[in-house]
């Protein structure tokens, strides 16, 4: 377990490291190349899926939880629970990234290179959205490993790391390391979380004897 923690933080450290070189140059013009793009429909299905985040990330353990509650099934309430363990991981680490990395957006940095179709009041590395957006992909992936769980969720996360470039709020790097982060993020917890479970021998968390007089 501390094996993969550390493999997960050396590779963000490696990232944020050769931040203020890249972002001088291969960094910043792969942004360029992205945020330049004067497609209308790519930058409507940018704002799109960058304004989704948020609700999906909520979306898929609330509604297991739900399912989970109505059908009393223990199994799928506890993977709902993985879940939100693994984005309040993704969450902690990426606020503590932000506020020890401090790196400005690239519309403050760069503002006669790059336009900001939508700007933030965090800073930049790791991006938030993106971090969140392959934490959900991976955690559900892990839960649910069949194509078509893997497939679109994993289209999605990458979508909305596309779109946070297109959008001129992240450098390419910040999105990497946030893949990193949220894909890292729900593995560690997802071990935990099988760890956790053998030592407690898979209680119950829906007492099912219960339901059956009611």
């Amino acid at each position: 377990m501390h094996k993969i923690t550390t493999i997960i933080l050396l590779c963000c450290a490696f990232l944020i490291i050769c931040t203020d070189i890249s972002a001088q140059n291969t960094d910043i013009e792969l942004l360029k190349s992205i945020n330049q793009n004067e497609s209308a429909l790519l930058r409507n299905y940018s704002k799109v899926a960058s304004n989704t985040t948020v609700y999906l990330v909520l979306a898929a353990p609330v509604t297991l939880g739900t399912i989970a509650l109505i059908d009393k099934n223990d199994d799928l309430l506890k993977d709902a629970i993985y879940i939100c363990s693994a984005t309040a991981l993704d969450g902690i680490l990426t606020y503590s990234l932000k506020k020890a990395v401090h790196r400005q957006r690239p519309y403050v940095s760069f503002p006669n290179e790059i336009t900001a179709y939508a700007t933030e009041n965090s800073f930049s590395m790791p991006s938030g959205h993106t971090s969140l957006a392959f934490t959900t992909a991976t955690a559900l992936s892990l839960s649910y490993p069949k194509w078509y769980v893997i497939a679109p969720g994993y289209i999605w996360a990458c979508s909305v790391g596309y779109s946070r470039m297109n959008l001129g709020i992240h450098y390419p790097s910040d999105v990497l390391a946030a893949a990193v982060l949220g894909a890292g993020s729900a593995f560690v917890s997802y071990k935990i979380n099988q760890w956790f479970w053998e030592k407690q021998e898979n209680k119950k968390l829906i007492g099912l004897e219960n339901f059956q007089h009611l």
